[in-house]
């Protein structure tokens, strides 16, 4: 990172209050940014030549606070200000044809008192909207092509917004816009356009260890930013420093993919938003390109010798399912192994229910949070549990009384909650040919403590709580994170926290079990915890992901360690084959499994040969009686056939990333020496050069230069991976 200092000459000798990188011109001094301003004007330099290349003015009167560039439905990139005037003006960022001086399209009167920042708003189906936030204590919505004012709120009454942020995180539906004002909170808004109910997220005091705020009477917040890219980051400016908080960075959306038909080329995926089910239908519109099969993941035939990738356009409809959702809260579905049935479970109420998929109707429903499927069969485990109460908020300012009375309460009904947890059981219940559920198991030979996670697959795994000493920062963490507020429904469960409180950074605690699915009797020892599980489909490899790793093992002939793969912080996967995709927070990685030849291998085909020979010789024998069993040996030369061991590898290959375009360092790249014959040999021989190189993981030189696709750009935010359709790998978002 280098810094320039630009003298204050080249802006006119003007302070500068805010700026903002204008990304798309048709300048030739691009690329540029925006400054605003104490005297109105926008100033904008080159970043190449260091020069003013033009000025927005005639718009403001006063000191301009914020700016913002977006793109329209209509394509076209506008810049949009706030001043201290309190106007909203919004200018053209197009500049095809280039001036020195530009004068605003818009300007609307937005605040009293002054526009304090304003923000972008992304909705589903429909063109964003402008969020501005005033002096006068107000938030107001704005309409990005009739730039009308759609709603305007107080969300703190008495106080004034400092910063405001578009919000999407799939562990809380319901929120759309943080902001914060000069108190200790980080405020959401919920539904914003119709019902705008403002609810604190967090309380920051109870975050911060109680020695930094000895010297302070109270935690003030100044401002808050949310992370562009991951959000479940979220930083915040107080007057004891930064507080950067982490909201839920697992939490996916509320989907799930459905099996496609054989033979058909449209998939689908079905997902809830608040109380209604849809089916998302996906598709390519190129399908007739024969380098998209079934085959793989990627073809080799949609690139061109440069690499490029061809584009493939995609179509997608969405259809409404007439079956309602019972509720309107943080939801997570699962399918069963053969597709027919959809699971729903809802955490925070909590509450459970299994649709058919062909007429969405409801098979099986009740009170639990734990819900795991079989992989080979209609089959799934439960932990059933009684409904919390549902405790009423305590309002700032009330009495003392009633503040203990409540705080008695919520004791009260979290110990009969606990009482109930640790009495739950693990139930197997399995779904019959004519969609009724039946009771296998009503409870599982297991340990004394309470469960807390379940894992569904070839085989179910179970954790559960184990009594572990903890720090009391940890504690106090703990407490804090399960007192958030969740989706409108009290302070008894915890909006972003797993439901054991008990895990430690030290290392993932030996708490977890596997059963088998058909004895319903343990079939290991306690192993480490992991954050979930994935087996594929064929029943021949599994994954056990991990906060810094991912462990991955073979089934067949035995149940064997591979080895991990140092992929951090995984959010989900699923399997193609032998191959592993992962995603995180930041990538999209793809895992190359080959479980290698070892010995139980051998001695499994040996035992095998055996037992077919031994098979065809009874069947020779009930056929013709014991005369068939004669043989004449004559004598052989024994061949001892030797077969190598080879151990497992596993190859990680970094597919997608936020910084998705490696560098490649001058060093690394051999050097074409000039000459006068051809240099087709030459180009050929580096060609076979690169795609004879071995990826190494987690990306990097090798990969850059290798036969696998280059890097790509990783989608915005949480992501569902739906698996390989038609040679094309799948990803839903919100």
């Amino acid at each position: 990172m280098r810094g320039r200092d630009v003298p204050k000459q080249e802006l006119d000798n003007r302070s500068l209050l805010c700026m903002e990188f204008l990304s798309r011109t048709s300048s030739s001094d691009a690329p540029l940014v925006a400054f605003g301003s104490s005297d109105g004007v926008i100033r904008v330099l080159s970043m190449l030549t260091w020069k003013l290349v033009r000025r927005y003015t005639g718009g403001h009167k006063g000191a301009i606070a914020c700016l913002m560039t977006y793109m329209s439905a209509a394509g076209e990139v506008h810049l949009v200000s706030g001043g201290s005037d309190g106007l909203l003006i919004l200018w053209s960022a197009d500049h095809i044809h280039d001036s020195r001086e530009l004068v605003p399209k818009i300007s609307m009167k937005a605040h009293d008192g002054g526009v304090v920042a304003v923000e972008l708003s992304r909705v589903m189906g429909s063109a964003p909207q402008l969020i501005t936030i005033g002096a006068d204590k107000t938030l107001a919505i704005w309409d990005t092509v009739t730039f009308k004012e759609i709603r305007r709120i107080k969300p703190v009454p008495k106080l004034a917004c400092h910063s405001v942020a578009s919000w999407c995180h799939p562990r809380a539906p319901n929120l759309d816009i943080l902001t914060c004002v000069k108190d200790s909170h980080i405020w959401a808004i919920e539904h914003p356009t119709y019902s705008a109910l403002t609810r604190p997220l967090c309380e920051l005091s109870s975050l911060v260890p109680p020695q930094v705020l000895a010297l302070h009477k109270k935690l003030r917040v100044y401002c808050m930013v949310a992370h562009p890219l991951q959000p479940h980051l979220v930083a915040t400016g107080t007057n004891i420093g930064i507080i950067l908080s982490e909201f839920d960075p697992r939490a996916l959306p509320a989907i799930a993919p459905l099996p496609t038909p054989t033979g058909n080329k449209e998939h689908s995926a079905v997902y809830i938003v608040e109380r209604e089910l849809k089916l998302l239908n996906f598709q390519l519109s190129n399908t007739a390109n024969p380098s998209l099969g079934n085959a793989g993941v990627a073809s080799d035939a949609g690139r061109s010798m440069n690499n490029s990738i061809e584009q493939l356009i995609v179509k997608q409809t969405k259809k409404h399912i007439s079956t309602p959702a019972p509720h309107d809260s943080y939801s997570v579905l699962s399918v069963s192994s053969s597709g027919k049935y959809v699971a729903i479970v809802w955490p925070d109420i909590p509450s459970f229910a299994v649709y058919k998929a062909n007429d969405w109707s409801v098979v099986d429903s009740g009170t639990g949070k734990l819900f795991a499927w079989d992989t080979c069969r209609d089959r799934y485990a439960l932990v059933e549990s009684a409904l919390a109460p549902r405790m009423p908020l305590v309002v700032k300012g009330g009495s003392s009384k009633k503040a203990k009375e409540a705080a008695a309460a919520a004791a009260q009904a979290a110990a009969a909650a606990a009482s109930a947890a640790s009495a739950a059981t693990v139930q197997v219940r399995i779904l019959l040919d004519d969609g009724t559920a039946h009771v296998l198991q009503r409870s599982i030979d297991g340990r004394n403590e309470p469960v807390i996670g379940l894992h569904g697959g070839a085989l179910l795994g179970v954790t559960y709580r184990t009594s572990r000493r903890i720090s009391p920062l940890t504690a106090t963490a703990i407490s804090t994170v399960q007192s958030m507020p969740l989706s409108g429904f009290g302070g008894s469960g915890s909006s972003f926290a797993s439901d054991d409180p008990f895990s430690s950074k030290e290392g993932p605690p030996q708490n977890f079990q596997l059963y088998s699915w058909e004895t319903y009797q343990p079939v290991s020892g306690l192993l480490a915890q992991p954050e979930w599980t994935v087996w594929d489909q064929t029943v021949e490899y599994c994954a056990f992901a991990y906060q810094q790793y991912i462990v991955i093992s073979s089934l067949r002939p035995q149940f064997r360690y591979l080895g991990d793969v140092s992929i951090p912080f995984a959010t989900g996967a699923v399997w193609h084959r032998r191959q592993l995709f992962v995603s995180t927070p930041t990538t999209i990685e793809c895992v190359f499994v080959d479980a290698g030849v070892a010995a139980i291998d051998i001695e499994t085909k040996r035992i095998k040969q055996e037992m077919k020979a031994r098979e065809a010789q009874s069947r020779a024998a009930e056929e013709h009686g014991d005369l068939a069993l004669i043989t004449v040996e004559a004598p052989q030369v024994t061949v001892s056939e030797k077969v190598s061991l080879r151990p497992p590898m596993l190859q990680v290959v970094r597919l997608a990333s936020f910084q998705y375009a490696p560098s490649i360092p001058p060093f690394i790249v051999p050097k074409q020496s000039k000459f006068d014959g051809d240099d087709s040999v030459f180009q050929k021989e580096l060609d076979d050069r690169r795609y004879a190189e071995v990826a190494v993981a987690g990306g990097g030189v090798s990969v850059a230069v290798t036969r696998f696709p280059p890097e790509q750009k990783r989608p915005i935010g949480p992501l569902v991976v739906v698996g390989v359709r038609d040679g094309v790998l799948w990803l839903v978002d919100r």
